[in-house]
């Protein structure tokens, strides 16, 4: 740990938490617009995050992201990576959340409300992995966050675990990222923010300006 990752820190704290609050904000828009976030979270593995979501905004403003087939999908995917198999993520994503003609993706979410009328988002990652084709753990966490639910889970790409070896929280990247490595290293991401005194959940942001230069999502 360093003055300077410290000071890094407050010098984007305010971002980082205008960001966050977007993010928590999120869960108030249409199940439209948490579907796009879904989606958006199924083009991302290896791919660019701007170029996707700008394929995702496209498919938005005309309609296709929540009617289009497999190919008038596809066509829109230009330089997101595996687009094929994506395109039928896309779509067998907006099957499991469909009902009666509308897309309802809040009322499978809050299913793991708790006591508290939070959702767990531990449980509700479970679920996401389990049943969207195209989703492991990193990509569940990704649009958890993104949809506000982001004080449990971690994103472990290659930009966090970069940093969290650089300052570290782990002595390597492994190899794989199995579900039971992945809540490892996400418990070791938790034990490095109680000791840096940076919030969990400011982390992510931090380390993803470090390699990007800009807090995106």
């Amino acid at each position: 740990m360093t003055e300077e990752f410290i000071e890094k820190y407050h010098q984007k704290r305010a971002d980082i938490e205008r960001r966050l609050s977007e993010f928590k904000s999120a869960w108030q828009e249409s199940d439209e617009f948490i579907f796009a976030e879904l989606a958006f979270c199924l083009l991302t593995p290896q791919s660019k995050a701007k170029t996707c979501w700008r394929a995702i905004t496209k498919l938005k403003e005309s309609g296709l992201l929540y009617s289009g087939d497999e190919q008038q999908i596809k066509a829109w995917l230009a330089g997101v990576r595996f687009y094929n198999e994506k395109a039928k993520h896309v779509i067998k994503a907006r099957e499991l959340f469909s009902n009666s003609s509308r897309i309802s993706v809040k009322d499978k979410i809050e299913q793991f409300n708790n006591l508290h009328g939070k959702v767990d988002s531990k449980k509700a990652r479970e679920w996401l992995v389990k049943n969207v084709k195209g989703f492991g753990y990193k990509e569940a966490s990704h649009f958890l966050r993104n949809v506000g639910f982001y004080e449990d889970v971690a994103i472990l790409d290659r930009h966090i675990l970069k940093n969290l070896l650089k300052y570290g929280a782990i002595v390597e990247i492994p190899k794989s990222l199995t579900p039971k490595k992945y809540m490892e290293i996400e418990e070791k991401m938790k034990e490095f923010a109680e000791r840096s005194g940076i919030p969990f959940a400011h982390l992510d942001l931090l380390f993803w300006s470090e390699e990007t230069g800009e807090i995106f999502k």
